[in-house]
């Protein structure tokens, strides 16, 4: 009973450091944001903070951890057995239901203030998938330069998205990327 207690309140902590984390990326590069402003910020002792994090980058490297566990799940899960992708629309609708679950994060680590090498990480992996998908079924010359192509259109997409001050639901959002993305390959062959 007492590890469920601790667990709990472990939590707890780690959810006002990250809601406090995000407050301050919101307004100020993670560079300038110090420990003992966000422990200030949240209403605990730097202590604690260092019971769970080493310093602030330790902490911002292990929440974009977390996340990106989070979306190589949801690739995986849109994935079949021969590595083709079970539908656009589904797979559109998993990215942006999990973007929503994680929406003020998200917004923060792709705006102005927030991390270019997330972004980075991001547009590496999600090209490192789509050359997984088209490796076999197109392979031309033509199709390295969709790839970029690809990956910066949904990232930007996904920043508009956030950015909104009235989004699109989760399923507007995977009809409109899935249409786009049919569309836009089907032009290719």
């Amino acid at each position: 009973m007492a590890s469920a207690k601790q667990d709990r309140r472990v939590r707890k902590t780690r959810a006002l450091l990250l809601k406090g984390l995000i407050q301050l990326m919101s307004q100020k590069d993670i560079k300038d944001i110090s420990v003992k402003e966000l422990a200030d910020l949240v209403d605990i002792n730097r202590g604690t903070f260092y019971l769970h994090y080493n310093d602030i980058y330790d902490m911002l490297e292990k929440i974009e951890d977390e996340l990106f566990l989070e979306f190589n799940e949801f690739l995986n899960r849109n994935l079949a057995e021969g590595g083709q992708l079970l539908s656009p629309y589904s797979t559109m609708l998993d990215l942006f239901t999990l973007l929503e679950g994680h929406k003020d994060l998200a917004k923060v680590l792709i705006g102005s203030h927030g991390d270019l090498a997330f972004v980075n990480r991001l547009k590496a992996l999600v090209e490192e998938r789509l050359r997984h998908l088209f490796e076999t079924a197109h392979n031309t010359p033509a199709y390295e330069y969709c790839y970029p192509f690809i990956v910066s259109g949904c990232v930007g997409i996904i920043e508009a998205w956030l950015n909104h001050p009235a989004p699109l639901s989760p399923e507007e959002m995977a009809g409109l990327c899935s249409t786009m993305l049919n569309h836009g390959l089907a032009g290719m062959q």
